[in-house]
């Protein structure tokens, strides 16, 4: 995968520019792409405030993003992939397809992964937030006909909260029927809102710090909305999405004998405490969900049969020349959900 054109360069924290990358000439396999939209993610903007998310620490500047959609402005010489003008969503997973772990299509959790726009191996794998990307076609998935560009930039977050709706189904049966807790209405919280919803959950409870992402919720398929702290009801299972300690204590207090919470947003490496008393006596079972196995096209079917559904989840857009200005807005829960940046006319 490599950035071409102007691109959004983190070069450290609080260094952002629109750096200009080198055209470089395909190989027979990889296809050239018109980026149209790029989603912001907590990570872009965690990479731009500190120049590090987690252990991944920048050593060189890098090109952000990893929620990427276009179009194909030249196939692939092979034959290989979509043709010329195809719309597209960008894997954004590069895995061996060797390991125990890919063979066990668990190719998420792959000892060689490498995902667009981290500074988790060095070299840094570059990002999608370029006006062209060069790209291996096999990692290019199709946009179902009538599905806007701006919805299929969902297409990968959407894919995070299906892997986790999927986890909950493997360790706690199936989510129809079920009452639901989601903690925390961002982007990823208001996605596994949705998915519970078409799962056809018999309530999905959300909480919130704010007012805005609540009223967001229940536009998605909440059937109640609670401010954190308020008291819970009590529930089969719970989705952790916010990454609060606080919220993970909630989740353990308020899921029922039997029951489940399944782990989405990345806690502090340190100092999470939580009532873990209550797993025994309840027998109650917490495990994590990591990015998604996979790919895209079951999802990008779903968003395309139920596009009122995730329409309300991307709130703004900016053009690539105000990419500060969209991470600023991106980092601020109380104020928006998913941002894009546009790169293209044309979505």
């Amino acid at each position: 995968m490599i950035p071409m054109g102007r691109a959004v360069t983190v070069h450290g924290a609080g260094r952002l520019e629109i750096q200009n990358w080198p055209t470089v000439e395909p190989g027979p396999g990889d296809a050239l792409v018109d980026v149209v939209y790029g989603g912001v993610c907590g990570s872009d903007v965690h990479y731009w405030q500190r120049g590090e998310v987690g252990e991944s620490v920048l050593a060189a500047p890098m090109v952000l993003g990893h929620e990427i959609v276009g179009t194909v402005r030249d196939a692939a010489a092979d034959g290989s992939g979509p043709s010329r003008g195809t719309p597209v969503a960008i894997h954004p997973a590069q895995t061996c397809g060797t390991c125990q772990r890919c063979g066990e299509g668990r190719e998420n959790l792959c000892p060689h992964l490498r995902y667009l726009g981290s500074a988790a191996r060095r070299p840094h794998t570059h990002g999608g937030f370029a006006e062209r990307l060069l790209v291996p076609a096999h990692r290019l998935v199709e946009v179902p006909q009538g599905l806007s560009l701006r919805s299929a930039a969902l297409a990968e977050p959407a894919s995070v909260a299906r892997h986790a709706v999927t986890r909950m189904a493997a360790h706690a049966g199936r989510v129809r029927g079920s009452r639901v807790l989601v903690t925390g209405a961002g982007p990823i919280g208001l996605l596994v809102v949705a998915l519970a919803h078409l799962e056809g959950a018999a309530e999905v409870t959300v909480t919130d710090l704010h007012p805005h992402p609540l009223e967001l919720a229940g536009r998605v398929g909440a059937t109640r909305t609670l401010t954190a702290g308020e008291p819970l009801p009590q529930v089969d299972m719970a989705f952790e999405t916010s990454g609060a300690p606080a919220a993970v204590a909630s989740a353990l207090g308020a899921v029922a004998p039997g029951g489940t919470v399944v782990q989405v947003g990345h806690l502090p490496s340190r100092g999470v405490t939580a009532p873990w008393h209550f797993t025994v006596p309840r027998e109650l079972t917490f495990t994590g969900s990591s990015r998604f196995a996979g790919g895209m096209t079951e999802t990008l079917t779903t968003i395309a049969e139920n596009p009122s559904l995730f329409e309300p989840i991307v709130e703004a857009e900016f053009p690539v020349d105000e990419a500060e200005q969209a991470l600023t807005l991106a980092s601020r829960p109380e104020r928006s959900s998913k941002v894009l940046l546009r790169f293209y006319e044309g979505g």
